[in-house]
């Protein structure tokens, strides 16, 4: 007997496909966000760009994003959000503690990869250790996609 196909409900809101090219991604972590009311509403329209930002990971323990713009809700009124404001990110103890070890010890980057809408409709964002590359790590990144993508037409046009 074969399972009915469940629908999710997994809506990106947000992507940064730079991200994979400009830097060498190490370990993923999945994160909520906190946010008010019109920024969960602006967020569902799909026009939040995170390709700019970072995550900080500050003295206190409190982990944020920094610079995503998120725009105002347009059919809000005076309670409308700042696009640009730091916005908390929540992780668990041993997570943000991995975080600081990456950035203070190994000289790394937090970069946020994509924000998006889980089953449940939570908003969530995808943070991952990264390390920045260097100009020949991004040729040779550059090279590698296109002999795959030649090597899948000729797989292609042989058979």
């Amino acid at each position: 007997m074969v399972a009915p196909k469940v629908e999710s409900n997994f809506k990106i809101a947000a992507d940064n496909r730079r991200a994979r090219f400009d830097f060498q991604l190490g370990q993923v972590f999945e994160a909520g966000i906190m946010l008010t009311g019109t920024e969960v509403k602006s967020l569902r329209t799909g026009k939040a760009t995170i390709s700019e930002s970072y995550v900080s990971v500050e003295k206190d323990g409190g982990v944020y994003l920094i610079n995503a713009n998120i725009p105002e809700y347009l059919q809000a009124n005076r309670f409308n959000h700042l696009p640009k404001r730091p916005r908390k990110l929540l992780l668990k103890g041993k997570e943000i503690k991995r975080l600081a070890h990456g950035v203070e010890r190994e000289g790394m980057t937090i970069v946020p990869l994509k924000i998006y809408f889980n089953d449940k409709g939570r908003a969530k964002i995808e943070i991952a250790v990264a390390k920045g590359k260097q100009l020949h790590d991004k040729r040779e990144t550059e090279k590698n996609r296109d002999w795959n993508r030649e090597k899948g037409r000729l797989l292609r046009d042989k058979g």
